[in-house]
């Protein structure tokens, strides 16, 4: 049985990470609250201006849209959008499960011949895939140090560049997507080339007036909307963050207080233990001076 000094030290110390928790609880709480209200009201105008170029995409029959024009998928760029910190749970080896899973399924040929490459956001995605001999891009790794639609665009202009130059022939984007607190989904979009909505049942048929004329407005609406779908990504990403350090922290909380509990039993018992032994000795000495 431990003594009485260890036991006490354990306690001070599950005591002091106690606090810790605690202290990264609430602050994940109050950057959950302002991540929460932003990706809230950035989705609606993402939807529609996804929606917007998928309608678009299915009308234009001009071969020359760089955005829509589908090649034989030979280099593929694959986004993981991760944190920069740990102590978030499952959050980042979920996102580093779902790339293994997508590469697998439907890129090992690729892989196989070195042809597909990790473009990271967030340091844990860099360290993860850089370690394992991905070909990796860490030149925006810190685009969560703070976050803005500016620097989204920057990404957004370096990946629609590589893609129109020809460097890859289709990039995907891996996620988790912001569903609650408790809860992320973990998302794999293709981000370009832009997929048209096959499904006519599901296209919406509107007549677009475009004014001056359509090459002009198709030329601004197609890196903005395609900024916009990454940044909509992106924020997903750090309200998730922010969800699953949040529910970690609250469950480290408990554990350190059940934990505690049994500390303090444990402890009691100890003193009882050696209170008992003490009485033993003094009874038993008494009884041997009686005898003597």
């Amino acid at each position: 049985m431990a003594s009485l000094k260890e036991v006490k030290t354990r306690i001070s110390s599950v005591m002091s990470t106690q606090q810790i928790t605690k202290a990264m609880k609430m602050v994940a709480a109050a950057k959950l609250r302002k991540s929460q209200d932003r990706i809230w009201q950035m989705r609606p105008f993402a939807q529609k201006m996804t929606a917007i170029l998928q309608n678009l995409s299915s009308g234009n029959n001009d071969g020359d849209s760089w955005y829509n024009d589908v090649r034989p998928e030979e280099k593929i760029l694959i986004v993981a959008i991760s944190s920069d910190r740990g102590l978030c749970g499952s959050f980042n080896s979920n996102v580093f499960k779902g790339v293994n899973r997508l590469i697998q399924e439907k890129y090992s040929s690729q892989q196989a011949k070195g042809n597909v490459s990790i473009l990271a956001l967030g340091k844990k995605s860099l360290d993860f895939f850089s370690k394992r001999k991905y070909p990796t891009n860490g030149e925006y790794v810190s685009v969560f140090q703070g976050l803005s639609f500016e620097k989204v665009s920057l990404v957004g202009d370096y990946l629609m560049d590589v893609y129109r130059k020809g460097q890859y022939d289709k990039i995907e984007i891996v996620y988790n997507q912001f569903k609650n607190v408790a809860t992320q989904v973990l998302i794999a979009e293709q981000w370009l080339p832009v997929v048209p909505v096959a499904n006519s049942n599901h296209r919406q048929d509107i007549d677009y007036i475009f004014q001056p004329n359509q090459e002009e407005i198709m030329t601004g609406l197609i890196p903005k909307s395609l900024k916009v779908q990454l940044y909509k990504a992106i924020l997903d990403s750090n309200a998730s963050e922010n969800g699953a350090r949040m529910t970690a922290m609250d469950k480290a909380n408990e554990n350190a207080g059940e934990l505690l509990k049994d500390l303090k039993l444990m402890y009691n018992r100890t003193r009882q233990a050696a209170i008992t032994k003490e009485i033993l000795e003094i009874v038993g000495g008494a009884e041997a001076l009686k005898s003597a």
